[in-house]
């Protein structure tokens, strides 16, 4: 990665940086059976990132059979053809190595971070579960892992404050045959009447090299690192091809409101609406209002609610962007005693402010800043979740360039205050949104 210095001025009462240049070279090529592959040189630390997205998430799923993707990303680690079950960590361990994987509504992903000197044994893991996985796939496996899915539902949103919340939520913005309105941890019923044959064809289908990028990144040497990529995963046959449906685009024509209960302390009030997709118009505009809502002490929500009125705890806003259709949220949770409607009328009132006057040069030039310091600083480092090997699979996924970093932070430095406001008066309107109150109490 190459960036040149920034440039410090002091603009509208806060500092702000003029990055000049931002650039992350790569190589790319194609396997003869699919596999798409990005390396990218970073002799900073002796460390390499290899970072593998399989197009395929909980919106792939239907309904009746929803949970596959994530159970999926827990047998991976079970053991393949010519790794028995429990070596794929003890190796990496050993020479130095760790990894993870997660899975959303839009892909499964598993990264690796290793010494240089055994990005080797990286790439036959990676290889050898992509191509062997099946070799050593059993009912018996497939059942234990079933039941820890189970668990992690259960201690992740069954039993975790307001975790619920998090599943009614989707369920009320998309319509039940939206694949987005399920989640991805799955239904109880649907984990429960998984076959050992509904697993194994869903791996045959998504899990094929033509439907997965590869990126490699870090103290690489690229004429050899292309030559392991192809020993290692060359032979790997080519799946079928995967053609992702497009649903319709969901709509909200009026308010759709529910009160569940929970055995939480304090009461917490969730508003929600369908915003533009990742990268389309607005998308950027609303991650900065969300940022002036509630993004620091001196965000409006936050200021009025937390620090002046002292009725809510916590108040959150943000984009969650989606390749299909996003959602933006605002999420505040009450003190004790304090009357929800009131603090909602507070909320509304800022909303409504925001769709009719621009916020000031100052306050938008603070939200550029700290989205393009975050976004700088998370791609200082090579692999794990967000770094620079994970947003080369990101970019390249969404938009088809790996090296999207610096048209991304464009899209943030030529917004003006004008953008957000027609951003929030055309996207967040108060007669067309899901309003999700919880209140402690038992579950009903």
């Amino acid at each position: 990665m190459r960036i040149v210095p920034a440039i410090f001025l002091f603009v509208m009462g806060c500092w702000t940086y003029a990055t000049a240049d931002l650039e992350v070279p790569f190589t790319e090529f194609t396997l003869p059976n699919g596999l798409h592959v990005i390396l990218h040189e970073d002799h900073t630390v002796p460390m390499v990132s290899v970072n593998l997205w399989y197009y395929v998430g909980s919106s792939n799923e239907s309904p009746g059979r929803t949970g596959f993707a994530h159970l999926f990303e827990h047998l991976m680690f079970e053991g393949s053809g010519h790794v028995k079950e429990g070596e794929f960590d003890t190796l990496l361990e050993a020479a130095g190595g760790d990894n993870n994987g997660s899975t959303n509504v839009d892909r499964t992903n598993y990264w690796i971070s290793v010494p240089s000197n055994a990005l080797e044994l990286a790439l036959f893991l990676e290889s050898d579960r992509m191509g062997y996985l099946l070799d050593t796939m059993t009912p018996e496996l497939v059942d234990g892992q079933r039941e820890v899915v189970k668990n992690e539902r259960r201690q992740s949103y069954e039993t975790r404050p307001y975790g619920m919340a998090d599943i009614r939520l989707d369920e009320m913005l998309y319509p039940p045959d939206h694949p987005y309105h399920w989640p991805t941890i799955g239904y109880m019923p649907d984990l429960n009447a998984a076959t050992y044959r509904d697993v194994t064809n869903f791996f045959k289908r998504y899990y094929a090299p033509n439907n997965a990028s590869l990126v490699i990144a870090g103290d690489i040497d690229t004429q050899r690192t292309e030559a392991l990529v192809e020993k290692w995963f060359g032979e790997i046959p080519r799946g079928e091809t995967v053609e992702r449906k497009i649903p319709p685009v969901p709509t909200l024509s009026g308010i759709k409101r529910e009160t569940i209960k929970d055995q939480v302390q304090l009461s917490r009030r969730i508003d929600a609406w369908l915003t533009p997709k990742r990268f389309a118009p607005g998308d950027a505009a609303l991650d900065v209002a969300a940022n002036i809502l509630a993004g620091g002490k001196n965000a409006r929500l936050y200021k009025r609610l937390v620090y002046d009125m002292q009725v809510a705890q916590s108040v959150q806003a943000y984009q969650a962007s989606q390749d299909l259709v996003s959602s933006f949220q605002v999420v505040v949770t009450a003190l004790p005693g304090r009357d929800l409607e009131a603090i909602q009328a507070i909320v509304d009132e800022e909303i409504q402010r925001l769709q009719s006057e621009p916020p000031s040069q100052r306050e938008v030039q603070r939200a550029k800043n700290e989205i393009e310091a975050a976004a700088l600083f998370q791609i200082e480092k090579v692999g794990g979740f967000g770094g620079k090997a994970d947003r080369l699979n990101s970019y390249y996924r969404s938009t088809g360039e790996a090296d999207y970093f610096a048209k991304d932070l464009a899209r943030y430095q030529v917004l003006t205050p004008e953008d957000v406001q027609r951003a929030v008066a055309q996207y967040l309107p108060l007669d067309r949104r899901v309003e999700l109150t919880v209140i402690p109490g038992d579950e009903q």
